[in-house]
């Protein structure tokens, strides 16, 4: 496995931001979600520093499904990102965390009236509308509450990347935004320009996720620029903004391809620029969502080792106390990962074995078949690139307590989120108040 960001090697036991794991697996027991802090707000930065141009103004949103929590706001707004939601609930937690509400920007492809009567009440920045139907949905809160939102139309531009079927978002078929082969294209634009409550800003589009290729990137961006320049036209008006969405790929294990985000970055504005000026379009802002790409190598996922077996097919498994309950990734992406065994980084020798969680299932492995060294009974396994969707889409699957998450910098640990406990399992339960 690769050291990423602040990793180091000392005496043989694996230090993170400075923190050996030996302290954090004392201090806050396992499984535990570990993010380096340092890396997290490196990767911003090389985002922040180099999409950047001279022909508009543009703004980095963070999407906050691969890992949100207040202390993830903080970091967010302290460098500068804007912030997107799909939910109520993320809606909550960002403003819980103070997090500048005019900065957040409304996702989903079925927003409820609770949802939003949420984001007209607090002022969010925008809202982007997925498809038709919640356009009247909308301006009939806006009339309710006196209030007008900015809006941007989520379009499906029909780019198939070439990335897992589950996380493909712009195919014909796709459940997300409307489609700009539709024949109804241009009166649902219309309608939308119609409501006095409702300011349009422009549209927004997303392609899929891993992403390694810029030439996907630029195939979307041409389409979007094409698009915008023919409804500008057509109905002339003025279209501001544009939203390419986000999708950058990161890397997992050695098959991935190691992405620049700095490279690619500009790459993409060089594309932006050139397909503005071959369409004579000018807009005067476009945004991205990188979200995967500034959480996931940074977070790593602890383990202690509870024992291992060899099945009589000849299986060698070890066995972890965690599972698909902290990393659902693996049983439903097929998703890969690179591990080490942490307290023994000097270990030379390797050997072939499959790393399984404690559920009750046998889909619950996080590795299969990699090589790590000479494992022991209460050795620690670190599961590196686990920072983007570990914690966000964990669960309590046989009751499993969701692990706690921690932030280290520069030798000091930060509890993030607390490990839940029994109590929190049984909190909203409630007992029949006659005999069954």
């Amino acid at each position: 496995m690769k050291l990423l960001g602040t990793m180091k090697n000392v005496d043989g036991i694996l230090n993170i931001g400075g923190v050996s794991i030996c302290e954090l697996k004392e201090k806050y027991g396992t499984p535990l979600y570990v993010y380096d802090l340092e890396f997290m707000e490196t990767k911003i930065k090389d985002i922040f520093n180099t999409f950047k141009s001279k022909k508009f103004k543009t703004t980095i949103v963070y999407a906050s499904k691969a890992y949100l929590s207040k202390g993830m706001c903080q970091v967010v707004e302290k460098n500068g990102l804007d912030i997107d939601a799909v939910s109520a609930g993320e809606l909550y937690v960002i403003k819980s965390s103070g997090f500048p509400m005019k900065r957040v920007h409304m996702h989903g492809n079925n927003k409820s009236v609770e949802e939003l009567e949420i984001c007209v009440e607090n002022g969010i920045g925008s809202i982007i509308l997925d498809n038709q139907f919640e356009v009247e949905k909308l301006a009939n809160i806006c009339e309710k509450f006196g209030k007008q939102m900015d809006v941007m139309l989520r379009l499906n531009i029909g780019i198939d990347a070439h990335t897992h079927e589950y996380i493909k978002t712009s195919k014909h078929s796709s459940k997300f935004g409307e489609s700009i082969f539709d024949e109804d294209i241009e009166k649902i634009i219309k309608k939308i320009v119609g409501f006095k409550n409702i300011n349009f800003l422009g549209f927004h589009c997303h392609i899929g996720s891993q992403i390694f290729d810029e030439h996907a990137f630029c195939e979307g961006i041409e389409t979007m620029i094409k698009f915008t320049k023919r409804i500008s036209d057509s109905l002339d008006i003025k279209i501001p903004e544009i939203n390419i969405g986000g999708g950058f790929g990161v890397r997992y294990t050695e098959e991935d391809t190691d992405v620049e985000l700095k490279s690619m970055m500009k790459k993409i504005i060089n594309c932006l620029e050139t397909k503005m000026l071959e369409n004579k379009l000018t807009v005067d802002k476009v945004s991205i969502e990188p979200g995967r790409s500034i959480v996931a190598q940074a977070g790593s996922t602890l383990y202690t080792v509870g024992g291992q077996k060899k099945t009589y097919g000849g299986e060698k498994y070890i066995f972890i106390d965690g599972g698909m309950t902290d990393n659902i990734r693996p049983a439903l992406y097929q998703a890969k990962y690179e591990s080490i065994v942490a307290n023994k980084l000097n270990e030379s020798k390797k050997e072939i074995v499959t790393i399984a969680g404690k559920c009750c299932e046998s889909g619950d492995v996080i590795s299969k078949n990699t090589k790590l060294g000479k494992v022991d009974d209460e050795d620690l396994i670190l599961v590196s690139c686990t920072g983007a969707y570990g914690h966000s889409m964990s669960s309590n699957y046989n009751k499993a307590l969701k692990p706690a998450v921690v932030f280290v910098k520069n030798g000091k640990s930060y509890l993030i989120s607390k490990r839940e406990t029994f109590e929190d399992l049984i909190k909203n339960d409630l007992m029949f108040n006659e005999k069954i």
